[in-house]
């Protein structure tokens, strides 16, 4: 949420979309939560910011998600929106296994939040690719779910309506 509202207040961007992949080629399915408990998580961090919006229209898209598949479903429906891709610069540095990676990066703008320790990338310098230096900040979805496995408190770490929805769910425990 910190990363969204950095790219909000220091970019020329209007609305965020998160958009709740319900299968990521790159990523091993059963380490994720169900879809819908994710879509619930996004929905009560953003609560009703009305710059945020949760999206789950990959839920109806052919699985596993491509983001070439979800950003063409996206200018199909919504013309007269222009769609950027918010990318951590560990994601840039894999670009490559993309699939489609030229055509998103050569007809997308590509917001890039610099993650602490991650190397420089081939498409940094390209005219579509943004890089911002935002505060860095070494929290992760992967610290996250270590830290309540450990019976570590993030509640500070996370929107509060998502902390107690995750504690009552009994996720990652």
């Amino acid at each position: 949420m910190v990363i969204a509202n950095y790219m909000l207040e220091y970019s020329d961007l209007h609305q965020i979309w998160f958009v709740i992949s319900p299968h990521n080629p790159l990523k091993d399915k059963s380490t994720l939560l169900t879809d819908h408990h994710r879509y619930e998580l996004v929905l009560r961090a953003i609560d009703d910011h009305p710059k945020y919006r949760a999206s789950n229209i990959e839920f109806s898209l052919p699985k596993p998600s491509y983001t070439i598949h979800t950003l063409a479903y996206l200018q199909d429906k919504y013309p007269s929106h222009e769609f950027v891709v918010i990318m951590g610069s560990d994601s840039l540095l894999t670009f490559e296994n993309w699939m489609n990676y030229k055509h998103i990066l050569n007809s997308f703008s590509i917001f890039v939040y610099k993650r602490p320790n991650y190397a420089t990338s081939n498409y940094d310098n390209h005219p579509n690719v943004k890089i911002f230096d935002a505060p860095m900040m070494e929290v992760s979805s992967s610290f996250i779910r270590k830290a309540i496995k450990e019976k570590k408190d993030i509640h500070f770490f996370m929107p509060k309506a998502a902390y107690i929805y995750m504690k009552e769910m009994h996720f990652y425990e």
